[in-house]
């Protein structure tokens, strides 16, 4: 069998642009009684592999409900493709450069390969990096200034919960989460506490459900690895594949959860991926130009919001960053985003119109200086309409070259255009050197 094109990309169908609008209610957003907040972040998996995207074998029926709930931004973007930082942004809306938290893990000694944890030189630089977080202006801090409750599970780096501003959570402090990883793959039920003792308390309450999944190890339930067996090139994708409609599952149990207790009227869903996934045929690993690169395959993902009788359901192609998050949940519940938030509110149709470019920086798996961006900068991006530039750093990527793709022709960004193109480039250049220049 023929193997698939990079994150399947001919399986996406385009769309037009759609207009959209927040749907008249009694008050306005602003005014409206403090919305609940579900905050779901799927981790690894490509901006493609959604029924609501164009797939034709991965099954995501319980997303593609939510799709058609939702407002659909097609064209969404993390800054960076790697899950630490891309995590960071998306409870700060911060760009990584400013939150710091820009690597997974601390420089490497010479002379080793990894860092056990216990390893005192890891903990002590590791620390140095969770320190970021605590200053940062995250949701749940934010949040809780107007008598939110805050639930962290799933995904979380930056030590103990409590150190993100959540009130209730359930990682400890280990690298990827320790406890919260058991979410969705074992049980949904700390959610369903911790939403019924908000409700009891008649607080509004904020979930940060960021699910071990589709993330390897990829180990589906058989029932559900059965059904792409013979679908996918080998087996390898057919475990992904079906991953892939295993966390499907468990946001449809959270969303039915929400029906039953009937808060769904009540609660903000937002949906997004930390980054993307291209299934490496062979091997449980991902392939280039996914996860940790500089292109689509990892940076693209699909952004949601769902609001019932608030937010009238639409899919557009208009550009949307994952630093948008924060100040769209923000302003949907009265509050004023923070200083150095460069994010629109996704609900303002006329600010979305207005975006001409979005921008975005790839750094090093492990910090070469835990609290300088600059040392460990590997690309810088900027995204004009269909133009998308992007920069290697002298210092880490002395090898880079210069490359400019035209993602409307080359979704794949298999041509690059920088030479024939020298005026775009320059241009796009200036304004990201503008943004940030990837110097201190």
């Amino acid at each position: 069998m023929r193997l698939p094109l990079s994150i399947s990309l001919l399986l996406v169908a385009c769309v037009t642009p759609a207009t959209f609008s927040v749907a008249a209610g009694p008050e306005s957003a602003t005014a409206a009684a403090a919305p609940n907040i579900v905050l779901i972040v799927a981790d690894d998996q490509a901006y493609s592999d959604f029924g609501f995207m164009g797939h034709k074998q991965i099954k995501t029926p319980r997303l593609d409900k939510l799709a058609a709930q939702s407002l659909v931004y097609r064209h969404g973007y993390v800054p960076s493709s790697l899950c630490r930082p891309s995590l960071a942004t998306i409870l700060t809306g911060l760009y990584p450069h400013q939150h710091k938290i820009f690597s997974n893990d601390p420089p490497l000694p010479k002379g080793k390969k990894s860092f056990g944890q216990r390893d005192p030189v890891f903990a002590r630089l590791r620390e140095q990096q969770i320190a970021h977080i605590d200053s940062a202006p995250t949701l749940p801090r934010l949040l809780a200034e107007k008598g939110y409750t805050s639930f962290q599970t799933g995904k979380w780096w930056e030590g103990n919960f409590k150190r993100g501003g959540f009130t209730d959570g359930m990682t400890e402090g280990t690298r990827h989460g320790d406890a919260g990883l058991t979410i969705g793959r074992e049980t949904m039920q700390p959610i369903y506490d911790f939403v019924d003792k908000s409700v009891a308390a008649q607080k509004p309450f904020f979930v940060w459900y960021a699910p071990f999944m589709p993330h390897t190890p990829h180990t589906p339930p058989e029932r559900l690895l059965a059904k792409y067996r013979d679908q996918a090139p080998t087996e390898h994708i057919a475990k992904y594949w079906a991953m892939c409609e295993w966390c499907d599952e468990t946001c449809g149990q959270l969303l039915d959860f929400l029906d039953e207790r009937k808060l769904s009227d009540d609660t903000i869903v937002v949906f997004v991926v930390d980054n993307g996934w291209i299934q490496e045929p062979n091997a449980p690993r991902y392939a280039p130009k996914s996860k940790q690169s500089q292109y689509d395959g990892g940076l693209r993902t699909p952004i949601m919001i769902r609001w019932p009788g608030r937010v009238k359901p639409a899919t557009t192609d208009a550009l949307a960053s994952s630093i948008d998050i924060a100040p769209t949940l923000l302003k949907a519940c009265g509050i004023a985003p923070v200083a150095g938030m460069q994010g629109l509110d996704l609900l303002d149709a006329t600010a979305v119109a207005g975006r001409k470019q979005l921008y975005g920086e790839i750094f090093t798996h492990n910090a070469v200086d835990v609290n300088s961006p600059a040392s460990s900068v590997r690309f810088r991006w900027t995204r004009e309409g269909n133009w998308k530039l992007i920069v290697p750093d002298a210092t880490n990527e002395p090898a880079g070259t210069v490359e400019l793709f035209d993602l409307a022709a080359d979704e794949a960004e298999t041509k690059n255009l920088a030479s024939a193109e020298p005026e775009r480039v320059a241009a796009l250049r200036k304004s990201l050197d503008a943004w940030w220049d990837g110097k201190e």
